[in-house]
């Protein structure tokens, strides 16, 4: 068996290619959960029952996937530009910080609560990705390490601001701020926490960044700039200007992830942990999965809310390991990362 490289790999062939990778990885999934002692056929079973086919799961579900939508079209256009961003969880923390800082802090009509928080909560996720950005087109450092270790300082930032100025005044155990006022908070679909502005929201950026991406001369040089760096500097385009354009996108529509979280379900500003569970991380599977194409999140997001909203439905059903959903994720990221090398390479058996 040997690989022959494929100079124009087809749409149709990374579809495959994925779906495939996606196959694999459940297959190797249910190996884990065989060598746990549970079915794999039943643990699917119960996922797509308590997801799927019951209205609270149901829910839970749109509940996911709106950060995961938000998040992962940003990513998409990121990795499609070659900008690595594996920062948006701390991104979508900074968009909740400054969005709470206009909800506790800043006197305002209440028509105009909303709409200041959401545009400084993806002011908050821009300029906490434009770091790395700057540090990359400024001095090469790689936006990889960059980002990642970003995630930490947003978390520490967020323990110090709910453990010292912004401590709750009626806060015990646990620590949070003061709740928002109803002017700051998102409304929901009655009885449940699908906060429905920001799902249309997702859905409006989702479709806005494919036509910018396919259809606009903005969209053609970033799609050079991905395709052959080489090529866009021949062609006179600034890559410099191309990544901070990317990362004010990217972490501004994490930013936004973090608002719908703060004013649609908690109503406050809390823990990290409790705020965000690992969506910008998970959003990087979501963006993979869409191969460079920002409409197909609205496919990939809900796949993902289904495999977390599942996930919790298995450790408590099934009494399986808090970290199951942990394992499921990244077997699905390792799968479709090895994945690559079959779109550009057609396997040739013999010599």
């Amino acid at each position: 068996m040997r690989l022959v490289p494929e100079p124009n790999p087809s749409r149709y062939r990374a579809l495959w290619v994925t779906l495939g990778a996606v196959g694999v990885a459940f297959v190797i999934a249910g190996v884990v959960f065989s060598a746990y002692g549970v079915s794999p056929l039943e643990a699917y079973r119960a996922m797509l029952e308590g997801t799927l086919f019951d209205p609270k799961g149901l829910q839970e579900v749109f509940r996911r996937t709106i950060p995961l939508l938000l998040i992962g079209v940003g990513l998409t256009l990121a990795f499609r530009t070659q900008f690595f961003n594996i920062g948006a969880e701390g991104q979508l923390l900074l968009g909740a910080v400054f969005a709470a800082g206009v909800a506790l802090f800043v006197p305002l009509p209440p028509f105009l609560t909303l709409p200041m928080m959401f545009l400084a909560g993806a002011v908050g996720g821009a300029v906490w990705c434009l770091i790395a950005a700057g540090l990359k087109s400024r001095l090469g450092v790689n936006e990889i390490l960059t980002t990642l270790m970003l995630n930490y300082v947003a978390q520490y930032v967020v323990i110090y601001l709910i453990n010292g100025p912004w401590k709750g005044k009626d806060a015990r155990g646990y620590i949070y701020s003061d709740q928002f006022g109803p002017a700051a908070q998102i409304p929901v679909i009655p009885g449940t926490n699908v906060h429905w502005p920001t799902l249309l929201l997702g859905i409006f950026l989702a479709f806005a960044l494919q036509f910018l991406l396919e259809r606009t001369t903005l969209g053609y040089a970033m799609r050079v700039v991905g395709e052959n760096p080489g090529a866009a500097r021949y062609a006179g385009i600034s890559i410099s200007r191309i990544t901070l354009l990317i990362a004010l996108i990217t972490g501004g529509a994490a930013g936004l992830a973090g608002v719908g979280e703060i004013a649609g379900i908690h109503h406050r500003l809390i823990e990290p942990l409790q705020l965000s569970s690992g969506y910008g991380f998970t959003a990087v599977i979501v963006a993979w999965l869409a191969r460079g194409n920002p409409a197909l999140v609205l496919l990939t997001a809900p796949l993902m809310g289904i495999i977390l909203a599942g996930g919790d439905l298995l450790k408590v059903s099934l009494n399986m390991p808090f970290r199951v959903v942990d394992v499921f994720s990244g077997v699905m990221l390792l799968c479709l990362i090895a994945s690559e090398v079959f779109v550009r390479n057609r396997v040739r058996w013999g010599r």
